[in-house]
């Protein structure tokens, strides 16, 4: 059997490299080292226009809405705080795209960091724009611990509490339809969220990527063969 095709989101920003300096689309490599180690190949989706997610979405066997910027507060209803980055507009149309394709057609979804938050805004949650401990320092990813809640899609693959790389500002606030909540942080923070089966639908909070832990990613891929498997 071969391996499962995984999408992953990029960024869409201006970088150097070699003679060049002009906007690319850009994905930190530990996303696919993630992908791979977890049994799966990764493919770039760099932003398009919303109509091409239902396409793409089809020919994947399951999807990761990676990190980045923040989600524009218009998107669930607010007024921008002071602190909240700068809107990314054409990448959180894509991406809400490509998370209502994921939803509508059962592909396996993984939202991570702002992945996690953009899937609670597009089943109609809301987000805390500014939390304070869950960054080290600017541009330092930090560590912290997170508790599985039992009996959930998470705790199946994480049963007990782990501290995980983080690096977040913004968190759940108003629950979207459907989710339910499946990881807190010592300090209550909603640290991961998922939809009931037999969707394989998890947003964690933090950056897998960033670890040694390949059990999220794994359960990811083996959810995208067992649906790929089924449409064969």
């Amino acid at each position: 059997m071969s391996k499962p095709l995984i999408g992953v989101t990029t960024y869409l920003n201006r970088a150097r490299w070699g003679v060049w300096d002009m906007e690319a689309a850009l994905l930190p490599s530990a996303y696919p080292r993630l992908v791979r180690e977890g049994g799966g190949i990764a493919v770039m989706l760099p932003p398009d226009g919303p109509d091409a997610a239902a396409p793409v979405v089809a020919r994947l066997d399951g999807l990761v809405v990676a990190g980045g910027a923040d989600v524009e507060p218009v998107r669930y209803g607010a007024e921008p705080d002071p602190r909240t980055g700068p809107p990314a507009r054409e990448r959180d149309a894509w991406e809400l795209a490509l998370i209502d394709a994921a939803l509508a057609s059962g592909t396996p979804l993984l939202g991570i960091c702002r992945g996690m938050q953009l899937l609670n805004v597009a089943l109609g949650g809301t987000l805390v724009q500014h939390l304070d401990g869950h960054v080290e320092a600017v541009g330092v990813i930090g560590r912290h611990k997170v508790e599985p809640v039992p009996g959930s899609l998470y705790a199946s693959l994480v049963p007990e509490p782990a501290e995980v790389p983080t690096y977040h500002h913004q968190a759940v606030d108003r629950l979207g339809a459907g989710l339910a909540v499946s990881a807190h942080a010592e300090d209550g923070t909603v640290e991961a969220v998922e939809l009931a089966a037999p969707a394989w639908v998890l947003g964690v909070q933090w950056h897998p990527e960033m670890g040694d832990d390949t059990r999220v990613m794994r359960g990811l891929v083996q959810a995208a063969a067992t649906a790929a498997g089924g449409r064969t």
